[in-house]
């Protein structure tokens, strides 16, 4: 009798362990559809940033980021929404060009469920003298916490950090 209820656990044992691949297959990816797209929605509003970023557009980089804007820097310390975008305005009106790029293969964007999603990467910074060639500045990480109210995504929160300076 003992041999077999042992038979039977080994029998019942071997059906669990050939049906869990299958079962596991049949569960959802961690790239479902709703992450594809999230994950192209946010490469389009980090594309759009620092498209009008690259590009001197002041006003896109007004609406992209919300109001009530927290941007951490390694460096810099904290700074809000006004103080940032003085900050742009003083540095589109100089002759040094600043250009942004993406390290590809860096991106990674994450939902945050009743909010939006974060975005991380790598990017790098290159900046043109007058009379000169471009040359890269410094690479550093980033977090951005994006925001979705109505359909419209607001940039609320970035942490840029584990700067290299490049250029002194």
């Amino acid at each position: 009798m003992k041999t077999i209820n042992f038979n039977f656990s080994i029998m019942a044992f071997l059906l669990v362990i050939c049906f869990l691949p299958v079962n596991a297959k049949c569960q959802e990816s961690p790239q479902s559809v709703n992450s594809n797209e999230l994950y192209n929605k946010i490469a389009h509003l980090d594309s759009a940033l620092f498209d009008a970023f690259n590009n001197r557009k002041l006003e896109t980089l007004k609406e992209l980021f919300s109001e009530d804007l927290e941007f951490f820097h390694d460096q810099g310390g904290l700074t809000n929404y006004m103080q940032n975008i003085g900050s742009f305005e003083e540095a589109f009106k100089k002759d040094r060009k600043v250009r942004r790029e993406l390290v590809a293969g860096s991106l990674e964007i994450s939902p945050i469920k009743g909010y939006g999603a974060v975005e991380t990467g790598i990017h790098r910074f290159y900046a043109t003298e007058k009379g000169k060639k471009e040359q890269l500045s410094s690479e550093a990480k980033f977090a951005m916490i994006w925001r979705e109210i109505n359909g419209i995504w607001k940039m609320t929160r970035v942490i840029s950090y584990a700067h290299h300076e490049y250029l002194k």
